[in-house]
């Protein structure tokens, strides 16, 4: 071991809950092994994807109310947009601006309420995706099949140059140039993405370890299969190896495992309230339409990358929308028991708290919202002092002086001339 294994996430924030989350995966193995006597990745991806989604429960509710709340805010945050449409001016979007901000204190909640619980989430599942991608670099138990072929492997000559070569095959994808073949880890890593095919083609390079590479190989099988798929392979790759072989059953299963994800990931988009999802003013919002193509996409995707990647890959996402479905029909119950109106009251009463901690209450928040609006819509006056004023008379005085015969200014020095000449006569009198 070299502290943290090389092939593991080393991404800010992502890399560090990887690494927890790796532990966890470890402990599952290690639990299944050692009490059960079950050693089995697939088993082990069902069972972490439960366990993750189990602690993610309280942020997907939060969300979830927030999503429903937004459901009830969309009429009036879109008459607010429609009010404000094609207003481009300073003044405009402040009023506009302070009055989205209204309604979600009128709702008791904020702007950045249901993004903030994906965003929360995002790092996880993103870390989650990593461990399973690469499960020895995680689990030391899975790690430990294939370290004596890998000290076979470095210790044969020609044995890193076999590795390199099969590291640029399209199965591996690690080209040498960015991968050292001289570390453990790196094989390790090859090793976890070898294929039928390329476990031969590696007997074919270093014949002398073709007893130590079929009992690795046999090894793995037992802890890749589950229900008859081998999770470390592509299903493209097996559906078409099947298709050579006759195995019309494998191939099945193979296509089965991308086609139950993109239908899983699209009954659990189905299930989850959206936050545009009624009204007359949701179909010109362009938050419905991007749901909407959400929706249509997602599932997509979803087929497309299981096919591609390791099936293994596939089984996390199939589980993952399973669970996610489950608990969504609660959620889904649990919130049809409470009337919007209790959800308002008791959102009101916890932003309430939260301004009073902060030591502003909502009148006091509207106020300098308020002021604020006034201060780009009425520019401040600067008012001049009586020394100002006097300078800029003289000046005027000055400029008048010099004014052409003829000219407006000259004009008005010979009336002014003659209101003086004319206050100087009655004063005489």
């Amino acid at each position: 071991m070299e502290g943290l294994l090389l092939t593991q996430s080393s991404a800010p924030i992502v890399g560090q809950i990887s690494w927890l989350l790796g532990h966890l995966m470890n402990g599952i193995f290690n639990v299944l092994s050692n009490v059960f006597h079950i050693e089995n990745i697939g088993l082990c991806i069902i069972i972490f994807t439960i366990i993750i989604y189990t602690l993610l429960l309280p942020l997907t509710y939060k969300q979830q109310k927030a999503s429903r709340l937004t459901s009830v805010m969309s009429p009036e945050l879109q008459r607010i947009q429609n009010k404000y449409k094609g207003k481009k001016d300073q003044a405009s979007m402040m009023k506009m601006q302070e009055e989205t901000k209204m309604v979600y204190e009128k709702y008791g909640t904020s702007m950045m309420g249901g993004c903030s619980q994906l965003l929360i989430q995002l790092p996880i599942i993103w870390g989650l995706f990593y461990v399973i991608r690469n499960i020895p670099a995680y689990v030391s138990g899975i790690k430990d099949v294939y370290m004596p072929l890998v000290g076979k492997i470095l210790e044969t000559d020609g044995g890193q140059a076999a590795m390199e070569t099969l590291g640029k095959s399209r199965e591996i994808m690690m080209d040498p140039s960015r991968y050292d073949f001289s570390k453990e880890n790196i094989i390790v890593d090859a090793l976890y993405k070898f294929q039928e095919s390329t476990w031969d083609k590696l007997v074919d390079k270093l014949p002398d370890l073709e007893t130590l590479i079929h009992s690795t190989q046999e090894g793995l099988a037992h802890l890749n299969s589950f229900l008859g798929i081998n999770i470390a392979e592509t299903p493209l790759t097996i559906f078409m190896d099947s298709i050579k072989a006759g195995a019309v059953a494998t191939a099945v299963l193979a296509l089965s495992i991308p086609l139950i994800s993109g239908i899983t990931q699209y009954m659990s988009i189905k299930m989850t309230p959206t936050p545009t999802a009624n009204s007359k003013e949701s179909k010109e919002n362009p938050m419905a339409a991007s749901m909407n193509t959400t929706m249509k996409i997602m599932p997509l995707f979803s087929v497309f990358m299981v096919f591609t990647f390791p099936s293994g890959i596939g089984l996390y996402w199939i589980a993952s929308a399973v669970v996610r479905m489950v608990q969504q029909y609660v959620i889904n119950k649990h919130l049809e028991k409470i009337s919007i109106e209790e959800l308002i009251q008791k959102n009101q009463e916890k932003a309430a708290k939260k301004r009073e901690k902060k030591g502003t209450n909502a009148k006091k928040l509207s106020e300098m919202a308020q002021v604020n609006a006034r201060r780009i819509e009425e520019p401040k006056r600067r008012t001049m002092t009586e020394q100002e004023r006097e300078e800029v008379l003289k000046k005027a005085q000055e400029k008048n002086k010099n004014a052409k015969q003829g000219s407006l200014a000259s004009k008005a020095n010979l009336v002014k001339q003659f209101n003086e000449n004319n206050r100087k006569d009655s004063e005489k009198k």
